[in-house]
């Protein structure tokens, strides 16, 4: 039986909970310099933050800015604090203290969830987040997107597939949990490469995932690369028959944190169905349907400010 977020949240918490996005202020050293610069080629210039709150404010006002947001559709008390934006551990020990703490000082906060790469996770890093995950739990949501290492290369990832095992590994020692971004659709691969990557999440003993299908993104080395044709992005049916068949290989105690997405309308260059949420989200209910692999909530999307 396969394990969706939102009945693994209710479970925890009692309640349907929000994840709020955050922005720490921090860049990534993938794009300043340090080991590459522009990121990786489908990363727009908002590092994946587009939905995060504005850095200029301090994190309590972006919680606060994030619950009014939702506020007309959302009456509960449970959220998660997701740093989204950048890499969220490239920064001074004593900063990230300062933030998560300021986070998770929230009542309504049950989790403190920080995506980051895995080259950015110092044994300081390491210690803090064990330290704070004795007050709530702690995520960490790494950005794999694919354990091909030639395709990695070709993204501009900037790190080796043993780098993301070694700190998947540092962070199990100190009892945090960690969810695998994975990417479906990257130029150049197969659904063979797809399917690999799967069983990579699976020999790691991730606790979550989010499936993500390859979105082109105004202004990013991705969008050149699509406009001159060197790439298709897939079509809706064969992104959700891909998916079908990756969530059959996933270990059914690994925790679906998203199946799919869509990038800002302003930013989408393609493909354009994925802003047709209704749509793809019922094409996903027909494909887990016809696999007899739906259970429960396992198609809805995780909330989100």
């Amino acid at each position: 039986m396969y394990r969706d977020l939102h009945a693994d949240l209710m479970r925890r918490f009692g309640e349907k909970t929000y994840k709020l996005a955050l922005d720490g202020g921090m860049s990534c050293p993938n794009r300043d310099g340090t080991i590459g610069r522009g990121g990786c080629i489908f990363c727009s210039k908002g590092g994946s933050g587009e939905f995060a709150a504005s850095a200029s404010l301090s994190i309590p006002e972006q919680l606060a800015q994030a619950k009014v947001h939702i506020g007309n559709k959302y009456k509960g008390h449970s959220y998660i604090a997701y740093f989204q934006s950048y890499t969220n551990t490239y920064a001074e020990a004593s900063y990230l203290r300062r933030i998560f703490t300021e986070a998770m000082a929230d009542p309504e906060v049950r989790v403190l969830s920080i995506a980051t790469r895995p080259d950015c996770l110092g044994e300081d890093v390491l210690d803090l987040l064990a330290e704070l995950r004795q007050k709530k739990p702690v995520w960490v949501e790494l950005g794999l997107q694919t354990s091909n290492e030639e395709t990695a290369r070709r993204i501009h990832r900037g790190y080796a597939l043993s780098c993301f095992i070694e700190a998947v590994s540092a962070l199990h020692a100190r009892g945090i949990e960690v969810i695998v971004h994975v990417i479906l659709g990257l130029p150049g691969e197969t659904r063979e490469d797809m399917f690999r990557t799967i069983e990579c999440v699976n020999r790691v003993h991730a606790e979550g995932i989010k499936l993500q299908l390859l979105h082109v993104l105004r202004g990013t080395p991705l969008e050149e690369s699509y406009r001159q044709g060197d790439f298709r992005v897939l079509d809706l049916d064969t992104y959700v028959e891909i998916l079908g068949e990756c969530v059959e290989r996933l270990d059914p105690s690994i925790v679906i944190h998203r199946l799919t997405g869509d990038g800002p309308k302003r930013l989408l260059v393609a493909p354009l169905w994925s802003g047709d949420k209704k749509r793809v989200r019922n094409r996903i209910h027909q494909e887990f349907t016809r696999r007899e692999i739906c259970q429960g909530r396992l198609f809805q999307e995780e909330g989100r400010a």
